[in-house]
């Protein structure tokens, strides 16, 4: 037999028709994909004879070890010219040997996802069994929080297959091409009468956006894989690891004084603050397109990682709603697991009040961020910017939740509620009594004035609420030198099995 020959035709993938069809589309072939994320010719394929049938190369599934940056992954790729990249018996297999590989090397998973999910035809060989589909996301689960999972989703990832992206740690998806789904648009409209689009279902738009699935909304192939490798460079190989260090950078020029408006309501945009704090060009935002009120983003502080957690006023007020919430327990929870470093910048009214969000457990999400803050175990610093008022207080990381400083501007107000709020709530019975409005306005600033002196910032120090009173132009070197001290801090939380996390 030749098998030189046999295996050319293997990594050739499908037929040149499908080929064709992928590239129109802007889509690259498997094997292409795993080339521009890797390092040159460190790619290892495994199982690459998987399925003698020649209609079935690879059972249309590319896995093997690779490098990236130097540092050791392994990878599975999706071949949608072979079957649109279904699942079969073999195609099974080799996934969840692959992600068992990689628990036990402890280096890093990446999955480039391109299918259309379990081929029926073969359903009782791969989809009910101990080793069949379900052993995937089994796998996937017990990898959680040891070493690091990311997903370029390229194309569908169909059914009970959109599960891969969804228990990895981050999801870049491409626009246009990218969707996920757990029922076909036929499907939806045979179940429950709707009709309605893939794109409008499932498209990349539509999880980066709205559903939050996605984390960052890629415009074509390269740029995902850019994410993707870039997002690495921020974790280690595993949970036992720090996270890698790079030469430290000088941060955009920024007055942060200047950035900061006095008034505690005025609107600013705290990417311009996080800019002018961290290593220049090092944020990665995560999830940029989903709950804007609240900026979850990697970044280095001296050329150390550092996971941020950021109210932005410029979006809703900077008020955490429970897509915030849930946005940054998942994060909080992603730092802590790889041992990044976790920075709160607090400038938050609290949490969104009213019967429709009452109604949509508000409380319930607002409690998984604050049991997200409670058990990191990272450094954690608390830069109260300008407000932190109730709850809000809590979820970032407030001097309650085991943060290992809390830091204010002096521009900082830490209370139950803000001052107007206060008085309202308070006095509302005496204030509509007054008839006079000149005595009204009097007796209201009377009682502002005794509210904002009880909350003094000063006071707050000197009651070691805060720990230190920092000038903006001060913060940066104020934070990296507290980060390096915390470098080797005691991570010990408490002896059980695992938290009941709100849900």
């Amino acid at each position: 037999m030749d098998y030189r020959a046999e295996r050319e035709s293997i990594m050739r993938g499908g037929a040149e028709k499908y080929h064709r069809a992928a590239a129109a589309a802007g889509k690259y072939h498997a094997r292409e994909r795993i080339r521009r994320l890797t390092d040159v010719d460190s790619f290892t394929e495994d199982a690459l004879w998987a399925n003698p049938d020649p209609g079935l190369p690879a059972d249309g599934v590319v896995c093997g070890t690779a490098t990236v940056q130097g540092r050791p992954i392994r990878v599975v790729a999706n071949d949608s010219t072979v079957k649109a990249g279904s699942w079969g018996a073999r195609t099974v297999e080799k996934i969840v040997r692959t992600i068992e590989s990689a628990q036990a090397e402890q280096h890093p998973i990446v999955y480039l996802v391109d299918s259309a999910g379990a081929r029926i035809t073969d359903q009782v060989q791969l989809f009910p069994g101990r080793r069949g589909a379900g052993r995937i996301f089994y796998e996937q689960v017990r990898a959680s929080g040891q070493i690091p999972q990311a997903c370029a989703l390229f194309g569908p990832s169909a059914a009970g297959g959109a599960y891969i992206p969804a228990f990895c740690d981050i999801v870049a998806m491409v626009d246009g091409n990218a969707s996920m789904y757990l029922g076909s648009p036929r499907m939806v409209e045979m179940v429950t009468g709707e009709r309605t689009t893939l794109e409008e279902m499932g498209g990349a738009r539509v999880h980066c956006e709205q559903s939050g699935v996605g984390h960052f909304l890629s415009r074509n192939e390269d740029e995902a894989i850019a994410t993707v490798r870039r997002w690495l460079s921020y974790l280690p190989s595993n949970w036992t690891q720090p996270p890698p260090a790079r030469a430290a950078r000088p941060p955009r020029e920024t007055d942060l004084r200047e950035v900061v408006p006095t008034g505690e309501s005025t609107p600013f945009d705290v990417h311009d603050f996080i800019d002018g704090l961290v290593d220049r060009d090092s944020v990665l935002e995560v999830q940029a397109r989903w709950a804007g009120e609240l900026v979850c983003a990697y970044a280095r502080l001296d050329g150390r990682p550092v996971g941020i957690v950021a109210s932005n006023p410029g979006v809703r007020g900077g008020v955490l709603f429970s897509d915030s919430a849930d946005k940054a327990a998942r994060f909080i929870n992603t730092c802590d697991a790889f041992n990044v470093p976790l920075l709160f910048l607090a400038d938050v009214p609290g949490f969104m009040v009213g019967a429709e969000f009452e109604k949509t457990g508000i409380i319930r999400h607002g409690a998984k961020m604050i049991a997200a803050v409670s058990e990191a175990t990272v450094p954690k610093l608390c830069v109260v910017v300008r407000k932190a008022y109730g709850a809000g207080l809590y979820a970032m990381a407030g001097p309650a939740f085991g943060s290992d400083a809390v830091l204010a501007l002096p521009t900082a107000k830490i209370a139950v509620m803000g001052a107007e709020a206060a008085v309202n709530a308070v006095y509302a019975g005496k204030i509509g009594a007054i008839e006079d409005p000149d005595e009204r306005e009097r007796f209201i600033a009377d009682k502002r004035a005794e509210y904002e002196a009880d909350v003094d910032l000063r006071r707050l120090a000197g009651e070691l609420v805060v720990d230190d009173i920092v000038e903006p132009e001060h913060l940066r070197a104020d934070l990296v030198a507290r980060f390096r001290r915390l470098s080797h801090k005691d991570r010990r939380f408490g002896s059980r099995r695992h938290p009941i996390t709100p849900v």
